[in-house]
């Protein structure tokens, strides 16, 4: 029917029904184990790459610091996100926390920086993948391929894979996590018993006048070093985003989450610690490469170094497969709640989102060469620069949807302190207000990194787009999904795997309950 339904923060509803629901099902698949895969996959190539920056902007303890600081930051951050996703078990996951705090307009807001998040970083690690994959097949056959196809290649794979089903998506992600985490430990083995760790390479940075090889550019350092700490833990709050194709949200999304945190938490120090005492700090700190150096250091002959790139390869190709799942997953749930254009929430018959998936893919790619041509057209290599600008403003946009998580559950701790919790964070408001300052110091000082300045725009850039299309669009065309229901009823309606998807439209309809204003 074409009735509009009015709320608060000026935006309109419109009845969905059966049917519009029906073409946008999800299939109910995994467990603890499979989420658990899922939150490992989409985080392990920070072990592989990318955090060892750190290092150069704090040496190896500033560096140690950060990465004990983010480590806490994202601990006390799950127990909070598990505790919201327990009683708000809706794929919109950060959007369906912050539309429940903070209306409509605070839903956007957070849901959009996931989106930015989770999209930018699928096309980023898939522009590294494919530099590495190139090198593979460069050493094996001497043959190369553009970039562009490589990074074509793969999301089409990728695609296609998380396109054929919750099982399969679910399947290949834990083989991939676990096959990852073997990687590692082998290096975390050979390092050790090859005699290579020299613990004394871990400060063997000179330091700065009055400053120690410890910190040897000051406290200061320390500070800079936190937006590359976080990049060991970047993606394991992906996982409420799986919550309607998990059999048991209310139970497994805690299990699956908090397993997966302790686990790279001992993954992640592993390697700050291992690989430096390998390498040296001095020689990993630009690495583009570090487990890969730390494998030639172990085994100083060039023979093998396809097979020692194809087993780094790997952690690119599960965070790949990982934070693209959430992506699509992000893009659906803002779809299908109408703050994005509805058709990109179709499922289809095997009941996963590629139309989400497909525009996420090619939203990436046009990013990832469109940037280049144009921003970085003078660079060596403009797309590989288009790359690296772009997985700061990912990083930019984690951050921000962060802080918004975290108040967010400050907020409904306070706004519904009668709904149903099914789990309850042991470390409650004072562990949600640590990390939320966390990762809001965090966020204040990026703009301290000169590399981050120019971010800052292009983020503003994006929110104020983003912002103007939903004012002027997105909220006249809302639909009653499970996270507007749970919002619009205070907690008690909303949970599709006991409801459905329009308990509160037949409400409505048949006048037994009322919500809204009639236009």
């Amino acid at each position: 029917m074409n009735e509009k339904m009015t709320a608060g923060g000026g935006v309109e509803y419109t009845h969905a029904g059966k049917d519009y629901f029906e073409k946008r099902g999800l299939k109910r698949y995994a467990g603890a184990t499979a989420l658990w895969g899922l939150g490992v996959a989409a985080v392990i190539s920070g072990d592989f790459s990318g955090w060892n920056f750190g290092i150069g902007n704090a040496g190896w303890g500033g560096m140690l610091v950060a990465t004990i600081l983010i480590g806490l930051m994202y601990l006390l951050m799950i127990y909070s996100i598990s505790e919201m996703s327990a009683a708000m078990p809706h794929t919109g996951g950060a959007y369906s926390f912050a539309r429940s705090a903070m209306g409509p307009w605070g839903g956007f807001i957070t849901g959009f920086a996931e989106t930015i998040e989770y999209v930018i970083t699928t096309a980023v690690v898939g522009t590294f993948a494919g530099l590495y994959a190139d090198a593979i097949i460069q050493d094996l056959f001497d043959v190369s391929w553009p970039l562009w196809l490589w990074v074509i290649i793969f999301y089409a794979i990728f695609v296609t894979l998380n396109a054929a089903g919750a099982a399969a998506s679910f399947r290949f992600a834990l083989i991939i996590a676990i096959l990852s985490l073997a990687v590692l430990a082998i290096f975390f083995i050979t390092a050790l018993v090859s005699g290579s760790v020299d613990f004394s390479r871990l400060m063997d940075i000179a330091p700065e006048e009055g400053q120690s090889t410890f910190l040897p550019y000051g406290f200061g350092g320390i500070f800079l070093a936190m937006p590359f700490a976080i990049w060991f833990f970047l993606g394991i709050e992906e996982l409420p985003l799986a919550a309607e194709e998990t059999h048991t949200p209310a139970k497994d999304i805690p299990k699956g989450s908090l397993a997966g945190m302790f686990t790279l938490l001992v993954s992640a120090f592993l390697v700050l610690i291992l690989n430096p005492a390998v390498v040296g700090s001095e020689a990993i700190a630009g690495s583009g490469e570090p487990i890969l150096d730390g494998f030639r250091a172990i085994f100083p002959n060039s023979s093998i170094a396809a097979l020692l790139s194809l087993m780094a390869l790997t952690g690119l190709v599960a965070s790949f497969q990982g934070i693209m799942f959430a992506a699509g997953r992000n893009v659906y749930s803002l779809s299908r709640a109408g703050y994005y254009p509805k058709f990109l929430s179709l499922t289809g018959e095997r009941k996963t989102p590629w139309v989400a998936l497909l525009a996420s893919a090619i939203v990436g790619v046009v990013l990832i060469f469109g940037l280049g041509n144009i921003a970085y057209a003078d660079a060596d290599d403009p797309a590989v620069s288009a790359a690296n600008a772009l997985l700061l403003i990912a990083v930019f946009g984690a951050v921000i949807a962060y802080v918004l998580q975290m108040v967010s559950f400050l907020i409904l701790r306070r706004k519904l302190p009668n709904a149903d919790r099914p789990y309850r964070s042991p470390v409650g408001i004072w562990g949600a207000l640590i990390a939320g300052i966390i990762a809001l110091v965090t966020l204040v000082l990026m703009p301290f990194n000169t590399d981050y300045r120019s971010v800052i725009l292009w983020v503003a850039v994006v929110y104020v787009i983003g912002l103007v299309l939903f004012a002027v669009f997105g909220r006249k065309r809302l639909v009653l999904s499970p996270e507007e229901e749970y919002a619009i009823t205070g907690g008690v309606h909303g949970h599709p795997e006991t409801e459905g998807y329009d308990v509160t439209e037949s409400l409505e309809e048949s006048g037994e309950q009322e919500f809204f204003d009639k236009k």
